[in-house]
């Protein structure tokens, strides 16, 4: 059996499972400024915790809705390791991303993945369908939730 009929196999049998949970990732202010600096997105309720206090309903700096989907990337290295004879994983793109909560600085976040689909891109490589979610530690709603695609690159 090649590795991609393999793998396809072996997600074809998870999905609508969770796939992983991330560990924790604390957003502090020095993330979210240098983020603002590399973006150049730097509106005050980033980057002024004076007076994102005094002027916002949030009681501080928030993160960019960007910078938390941002780090997906980092969560989702934790939670899919590479199957058998998969040469490289490829970000295809997001069909839906939704912002559901801010994301106060100090917060910690972690991402939980559901696979949703799987299925043949070609005779190299496999398309995953997956639900991210990042969620905020003692929060009732999610940061975020999105539609995630990518492409799992096998070397036969």
């Amino acid at each position: 059996m090649s590795s991609l009929q393999n793998a396809l196999e072996h997600y074809q049998a998870r999905i609508g499972s969770e796939i992983g949970e991330s560990s924790w990732v604390t957003v502090d202010q020095q993330m979210v400024d240098t983020f603002a600096e590399t973006t150049r997105d730097k509106q005050w309720i980033h980057i002024d915790p004076e007076r994102a206090a005094k002027d916002t309903p949030f009681g501080g700096t928030i993160a960019h809705g960007f910078l938390t989907l941002s780090l997906a990337s980092g969560f989702a290295s934790e939670c899919f390791k590479p199957r058998p004879g998969q040469v490289m994983g490829i970000n295809y793109g997001l069909n839906k991303v939704r912002f559901l909560n801010p994301v106060k600085v100090g917060s910690r976040l972690r991402g939980k993945f559901t696979l949703q689909g799987i299925s043949v891109r070609s005779d190299t490589e496999l398309l995953r369908e997956t639900l991210l979610t990042i969620e905020i530690e003692g929060a009732e709603r999610p940061a975020l939730v999105a539609e995630w695609l990518g492409i799992s690159v096998f070397d036969d």
